[in-house]
Formats: structure tokens, sequence, C-alpha cells
């Protein structure tokens, strides 16, 4: 049985505050519209919600049962209605375990001091979300991205734990921690060019690949070792002396961080969050 939704919420109104007046009141309507509603309501339901004795209205059995049940529902409606309005005022990010862990997390309470009226919700995975409230960031191909959505090209250099001795990149061999993308679609990371460009050869250094990024600088930072990674997800750790660099020259690659269809994000929500991360990447 369809009833009016109208006629519910006049219900509702006048069985919490005891008088069709007040309910008028209370919905900017005339008591008359509340009777006429509260009449259509009984004569749709065959039975009688209210006592009427002149001006004076009160619940009959059946109406106090309603009324629970109208109460109830509206305050559960107002309820998830708010959660939707806290849910709108959240930014979406979905990206590599790496940047959330070394960039994202450890960067969201700045921008949601930035930002108070906002809040950032993280989560990570290799596949690119369709839902348009999502933002992905993700790593690619320079030469297949467009150049639009872009916001930071990639460079990589041999970083260290903070304190330990600089390596003799000839006299001794070394382990260099680096990484095997499980996306076989992206470039390698550019060691050849890089030990090119600081006049190495190579030929004492073993290489251990994990996965992630994340896992080689971690197992370097515990080892006292070297990671050969990006520049990006370093510059914090940087920052904090939680690792160092030797003096030796990065190079660039061929991958970028970006925003599939970038420009789609219009809200704006994502273009402070868009506008913020460019910001700290770059």
């Amino acid at each position: 049985m369809q009833v009016s939704l109208q006629a519910l919420k006049a219900f509702e109104s006048a069985a919490r505050r005891g008088s069709f007046k007040l309910a008028a009141e209370e919905l900017s309507l005339t008591p008359t519209a509340i009777s006429h509603h509260i009449s259509n309501l009984e004569s749709r339901l065959n039975v009688t919600l209210f006592h009427r004795k002149g001006r004076r209205v009160s619940l009959t059995g059946t109406g106090v049962k309603l009324a629970k049940a109208t109460s109830d529902g509206f305050r559960k409606i107002e309820s998830a209605l708010d959660e939707v309005m806290k849910a709108g005022c959240a930014v979406r990010v979905t990206t590599t375990s790496s940047l959330a862990a070394l960039v994202l997390i450890p960067s969201q309470h700045e921008f949601e001091q930035v930002n108070p009226d906002l809040s950032m919700e993280i989560s990570t995975g290799e596949s690119i979300d369709n839902q348009s409230y999502i933002i992905p960031v993700r790593v690619g191909d320079v030469s297949v991205v467009e150049g639009s959505d872009i916001i930071k090209y990639e460079s990589f250099n041999v970083f260290g734990a903070y304190g330990m001795t600089s390596p003799s990149w000839s006299n001794e061999p070394i382990t260099l921690f680096t990484t095997k993308w499980k996306n076989t679609l992206l470039p390698d990371p550019p060691l050849a060019t890089w030990l090119e460009k600081n006049g190495l050869d190579g030929a004492n250094i073993k290489l251990k690949k994990f996965d992630q990024e994340l896992f080689g600088i971690q197992k370097a930072m515990a080892e006292n070792g070297l990671v050969f990674c990006s520049t990006t997800l370093t510059k914090r750790l940087l920052k904090t002396n939680l690792i160092q660099h030797f003096n030796t020259r990065p190079v660039k690659s061929d991958l970028c961080y970006y925003v599939p269809n970038k420009d789609n994000f219009g809200t704006r929500s994502s273009a402070k969050f868009l506008d913020w991360i460019e910001d700290i990447l770059n």
C-alpha cells in the first residue's frame, strides 16, 4: 500500500507535538493542511489515528503504534542523511602501497589541517577504480600516459640507511635492493642509465628485487643497506634523517605518477586534493 510521505511527516509531527497547530508551525504548513493530510492517511489506512475533541487531539492505540514506527523511521533517515553528507566531505584516494605508506599517509594530517572541511580516505590496489568519486593515483609509462594526467615525472637514485658509511662503488661487492614491478608493462627502474651517469660499471653490484619499492626501502633501512628507488618516495625520509644519499646523481626515468582522466575530477574537494598532491610531489 502506498501512502503519502508528506502525510506521514504531518502525522509524525502532530503525534510528537500533540497538536495540529504546532505540527503546522514545524512543517511550515497550515493547521488545515495538517488535518487534511492526516484525514487522508486515516482514510487510506481505514483506521482512526487521533481522538479529536475540539482543538485538542490525542492518539488512539493504533496511532501510538504508528507514531513510534514513523518517529523511528524518520530518525533513521535523518541519521543516514547525516552520514551521507559527512561522506561527501571526504576525498577518497586509491594508490600504490608504496605511495600510500611513504607519502600520502604521513602527509594526511597536513592535508586535513590545510582543508579542515575535508578528510582523506586512502586505499591501495593495483587496478584503476571506475567510481567517479574515487581518485586513482597511479604509476605509469610516460610514453602512454596522457600529458594532462601526469602529476609528477619520476626520477631514481641510490639511498642508504642514515649514518651508514658511503659505499666503495668499485672496490667491494655491493648488494643493491631494487624493484621488479608486478605490472610487467612498466619500464624497469633505470639502473643502467644511473650507472652510466655516475661513471660506474656495476660489475660488483648484486641486485635483490622486490615487487614494491616500499619493501626495498624498508630492507635498506633495517640492514644498513642500499636501495635504488624513486626520489619521490624518499623525499620525506631524507628530511627526517631516516635515509641518506651519497652525492650520486639522480636520473630521470620513463615512469610518472598520474591520475587517469584527471580533468574529469571537477568537484571542489577533488580539485583541492589534486592541487595539494601536485604541490607536495613536486
